[in-house]
This record gives C-alpha cells, structure tokens and sequence, in this order.
C-alpha cells in the first residue's frame, strides 16, 4: 500500500532533523505502507496542480494526503484559488487512479492576525471534505488540545519563524495525522497509533 504525502514546506519539513513524514515512516513501515513524499520547501497549491503527473500520478498512490494551506496562505494566493486548486487535485487523482483522499491542516498560530489568515484556508479544506466526501484532519485543532494539556505555549512547537513547526511541533503533526488515518481508515493504522501516542 502507498500513501503518498503532496505539500509544502512543513510537510518537507523545513528546518528539522526528522519531520512528521519520517515519523510516519518510522510508525507505519512495518504494516507494508510505503510513504512517499512528493512536498517541497514554500511550494503552494499551484505547484501541486503544476506537477501533478510527476508527483502524484506516476505513482498512483492508494492514498493521498494533501497539505497545503500555509504557504498558500503566507505567499498571497487568493483563498479562492486555494480552494479551486484543491479541488482540481481532488477531481485529477479521482479520474486517474481514484485514492483514498485525506486533506490536513496545520499548526496554529500566535499571532491573531496570522491566526487568522490561516484558518481560512483551513476552513477552505473543511468546505471542500465536506463537498467532496474527502477525509479532514483537523491538525490545528489537535494542536491547540495539546498545547492545552501541556500547558505549553505556541512557541514551545516552532522555529523562530511560527511559520515552521520545530521536532517537537512535527511529533505532534505526526500524532494528529495519525490520529485521523486511523479515525477514517479500516484499523490498518491502529498499531501505529499506540506506537507514537
């Protein structure tokens, strides 16, 4: 079984060691799930569209998770075009190899007014799941509980730049997104679950 993983910076995870993709990796590599990870440093949806055929449909992936949002969201793409350019990649592996679609959201942010910018293209994926009958993983709300039950701040979980989230933030990321493949799965993933959490 593949899963591939289509994104930008944090799922490439810029700036880390081991990003929330090795984690996966590390949790799901003995239940014959290949990860690949076709994500790229500040690439949004519009490089998603772009090269499609060379890194999502070559590989034609049982499951696809897509994670944009942040880049898109800090680089000036209209929420519009965000949200249009998700559905092109939605209808794109339907036509031609029909996955199991999961669509992520990220870390929150300090800020009010980053807070802000982001959870609009948060609530974009949250439009187009629910249209599209695809799988939401709500990171950021995961993110926030966490933080709670820690008592942690935003910035225990990030770079300097909040825009990237640190080891830490991507264990967390990794937790979540495990979390909601295995709330939406068919139980494949619950080893994998108790293993990280």
């Amino acid at each position: 079984m593949k899963l591939l993983i289509r994104g930008g910076s944090i799922a490439a995870g810029y700036g880390v060691t081991k990003s929330y993709v090795d984690i996966l990796q590390d949790s799901l590599s003995n239940q014959g799930i290949e990860i690949i990870n076709r994500s790229r440093f500040r690439e949004t949806s519009f490089e998603g569209i772009e090269t499609f055929n060379e890194d999502i449909g070559c590989f034609r992936p049982d499951i696809l998770l897509i994670q944009f949002g942040v880049d898109d969201a800090f680089g000036y793409v209209y929420r519009s075009e965000f949200q249009e350019n998700i559905v092109q990649l939605i209808r794109l592996a339907r036509l031609k190899f029909n996955p199991v679609i999961f669509l992520a959201t990220a870390q929150t942010f300090e800020n009010p007014y980053d807070m802000d910018a982001v959870h609009i293209f948060y609530r974009s994926l949250r439009i187009v799941a629910s249209d599209l009958a695809c799988c939401l993983i709500p990171v950021h709300s995961y993110w926030a509980g966490y933080l709670d039950e820690y008592h942690l701040g935003v910035r225990d979980l990030v770079q300097d730049d909040c825009r990237y989230p640190n080891e830490h933030g991507h264990r967390v990321i990794a937790e979540a997104i495990l979390h909601g493949l295995e709330l939406h799965g068919s139980g494949i993933f619950s080893r994998a679950v108790k293993k990280i959490g």
